[in-house]
């Protein structure tokens, strides 16, 4: 008999909870299709932040996971996040929920962890709670010394393999916008990519770089009132509202003849240029901005610390890093420009505008003529009240 975790004293007590499911084995593509109150089911290993965040706003109720959703690899967050939403995380359910359910049933999940359809039991799982998550956060972090190891070992395979590519030049598609010397802003649909964005407006509006949408990063500008004048990537995350808003069309092509967009982009009836270049999206972004002549490319939403990298769960990551060291100071983080820009009142500005405003009045009436003849006559009115009064 499995004991549920320890309940505070005077917390509410679990109840089953029942939605229309909604299963998909790439939780990026059931993203697109939830709503709330849906059940989620999904085939996630380690679920990362993003995911997660992106399963809170949807507004799902309870969370079917088929797989891990933290194997100790590493202190990934989502599975935290979720519970902490008050999501029901149900976790290494039976593998055959994906063939047994229909998009679109109804399900109950109960308290231990089991799938109901009716008055069946069509699959059964485990309830992760907050303690067992923390825990295994806390065992993940002594241990993430095996994982770094293995990063380092991919990235001087990468190195050894790709490094020569990743420097070559590269032949540039045809762009509408001239990039020499601007600032470019490339925008990926990562982790807090809204905040950055609202962040950055004082500088958007000073400098007004050109903005490139990675993938889904394009509705990401759309969504925060800005439109887009490049989208670069494989096109299987961004909605047709962004492809047809005018910006130039950049379909991310691998060196080895790897082009996983272009049925989206053909069956969209859309014009668009090809890029050969080795790596992920987000890094083809910067690349394109840097040898176009940017000045300075600020990243939002990008992958930026080891967490991130791992939450990708690419081997290609070890790309990134070669991104990284060939724009060198280039590139920036949208959190050190948005600290730069941030507008904030202090009281030696105030001061300073108040005395600069007297200043100016004084001035104006100095120079001004209506103002000395307006002044005297009020003198003369005065002068002549006085005599008045003491004759």
């Amino acid at each position: 008999m499995r004991l549920l975790p320890r309940r505070s004293r005077g917390a509410p007590a679990p109840t089953d909870v029942s939605g229309t499911v909604r299963l998909d084995k790439r939780t990026k593509d059931l993203l697109k299709r939830l709503e709330p109150g849906d059940v989620a089911v999904i085939d996630h290993a380690d679920l990362d932040r993003l995911a997660a965040d992106g399963l809170i706003e949807a507004g799902v109720k309870v969370v079917v996971n088929v797989a891990q959703s933290i194997t100790g690899r590493y202190p990934n967050r989502g599975p935290l996040r979720l519970v902490q939403a008050g999501v029901r995380l149900v976790d290494e359910a039976s593998p055959e929920l994906f063939e047994r359910l229909r998009e679109g049933e109804f399900v109950r999940v109960d308290v231990d962890g089991n799938v109901w359809r009716r008055s069946e039991v069509i699959g059964t799982g485990r309830v992760i709670e907050e303690p067992e998550i923390v825990a295994a956060m806390e065992n993940a972090r002594s241990q993430i010394g095996g994982e770094l190891e293995r990063f380092a070992s991919n990235t001087l395979e990468y190195i050894q393999r790709e490094a020569r590519l990743t420097f070559e030049p590269l032949v540039l598609p045809p762009l509408s916008r001239d990039f020499d010397g601007q600032h470019a802003l490339v925008v990926v649909r990562g982790h807090d990519y809204r905040a950055d964005l609202k962040a950055l407006r004082p500088y958007l509006r000073e400098y007004r770089p050109i903005l490139i949408g990675v993938d889904g990063g394009a509705d990401a500008l759309l969504e925060m009132g800005f439109t887009p004048d490049v989208i670069i990537g494989d096109f299987d995350s961004v909605s047709e509202r962004a492809v047809r808003c005018g910006a130039d069309l950049i379909h991310h092509v691998h060196p080895d003849g790897r082009a996983p967009g272009r049925e989206h982009l053909v069956a969209w009836g859309v014009r668009y240029h090809e890029f050969v270049a080795e790596g992920t999206s987000e890094d083809v972004a910067m690349l394109l901005a840097y040898e176009a002549g940017a000045s300075l490319i600020v990243a939002v939403g990008t992958h930026a610390t080891m967490i991130e990298f791992l939450d990708k769960g690419r081997r290609g990551m070890a790309s990134t890093f070669l991104t990284r060291l060939r724009l060198g100071p280039a590139l920036v983080d949208a959190k050190g420009v948005s600290q730069l820009y941030e507008g904030r009142v202090h009281r030696l500005d105030i001061a300073l505008l108040v005395a600069a405003a007297l200043v100016a009045i004084v001035v104006v009436v100095i120079v001004s003529r209506p103002i000395h003849t307006l002044l005297d006559g009020f003198r003369l009115t005065i002068e002549d009240l006085w005599d008045s009064l003491t004759r």
